[in-house]
């Protein structure tokens, strides 16, 4: 009998305490001073870290919970929709660079957001160049020997791989070409992972991307980055050229990465969450990190990152409109 009596309390003290657990869960999901980053890109990316290394350090000058939400798909635009829908409560924040916010609204027909009424600048936290890189298995290892090398074989090797179409990438691999006649062909993917398995497995022979995205197989030789834009070399990269040096100017304006929240958002709560990463970025371990990635860290007010995101969209609304290409 009293054997039956203690099964019959460990079973029951057993429901209460999953229901306990379950219970603390519900609320811990639902805490209300929550604030969360979405990020339009998949776990794993190059964004995707940037914005987990913040948020973790985000909770405490906060004195909020930080989460990361992942909203993948076409280029940041299904984040960007979601960032346009969500409540002005200042509890959801969107962390992107500039392919979502400058270059997106200015290849796509509709877009299904507006950044100039839709979202409002919150603070930009880096810069970063793009840069041109061959595969290991391309004999090349300046600009000079990659011209030489593509236009001694022809066909198969003209391939360029860039992240997205339509993209700040594309575009430098047909401003490429115009100045050097190698009927490159940009090959688009659906992210830089992909293309960079590409080019690791000597795939594809060349590519266009972000220097966080490269910098780390270069550094091992896996790839090599033999140009970037920018107006000055690359403090991570002193020995490669930029492309003005190689006579392709005009790209001088490097892009950016910025946190933007929806249109009407209070602006105190914007001005917290910018004076939150501000103290992020003079942690000396997060300047490091960000810094051996490849980005150029500083903090840009609300109005400092709204003149540099209107700045960037009007120099590539030119260039874009210079190429001929209509938006899709």
């Amino acid at each position: 009998m009293i054997h039956l009596l203690a099964q019959r309390f460990v079973r029951r003290f057993c429901r209460i305490l999953v229901f306990g657990l379950l219970l603390f869960a519900g609320v811990a999901q639902a805490e209300p001073n929550t604030v969360k980053i979405l990020v339009g890109f998949p776990p794993g990316g190059g964004t995707d870290t940037i914005a987990r290394i913040l948020a973790d350090k985000l909770n405490d000058p906060l004195g909020s919970p930080v989460i990361v939400e992942n909203r993948p798909g076409a280029g940041g635009q299904v984040a960007a929709k979601a960032l346009k829908d969500a409540p002005a409560d200042g509890r959801t924040f969107l962390l992107s660079h500039d392919h979502t916010v400058s270059i997106l609204p200015l290849v796509v027909k509709n877009p299904g957001f507006d950044p100039l009424h839709d979202f409002v600048p919150v603070a930009g936290f880096a810069t970063f160049v793009n840069a041109l890189a061959v595969s290991g298995g391309t004999p090349a290892k300046t600009m000079n020997d990659y011209v030489a090398w593509v236009r001694r074989h022809g066909a198969g090797v003209e391939k360029v791989g860039v992240p997205s179409p339509a993209s700040v990438p594309e575009f430098l691999v047909k401003l490429i070409d115009q100045k050097y006649a190698l009927n490159l062909q940009a090959i688009a993917y659906q992210g830089a992972a992909p293309m960079m398995a590409d080019m690791l497995s000597n795939q594809i022979p060349a590519g266009v991307g972000s220097v966080p995205e490269f910098i780390e197989n270069h550094r091992v030789g896996r790839i090599r980055i033999i140009a970037v834009l920018g107006g000055v070399r690359q403090a991570t990269l002193p020995d490669v050229p930029t492309f003005a040096e190689l006579g392709l100017a005009g790209f001088e304006d490097v892009p950016y990465y910025g946190i933007f929240a929806p249109a009407g958002t209070p602006k105190e709560n914007i001005d917290r969450l910018s004076g939150a990463l501000g103290k992020v970025l003079a942690m000396p371990d997060v300047h490091a990190r960000l810094t051996s990635m490849g980005f150029t860290v500083g903090h840009m007010t609300s109005q400092e990152l709204t003149i540099r995101e209107r700045t960037y969209t009007q120099t590539w609304a030119r260039i874009i409109k210079a190429s001929g290409f209509q938006a899709q």
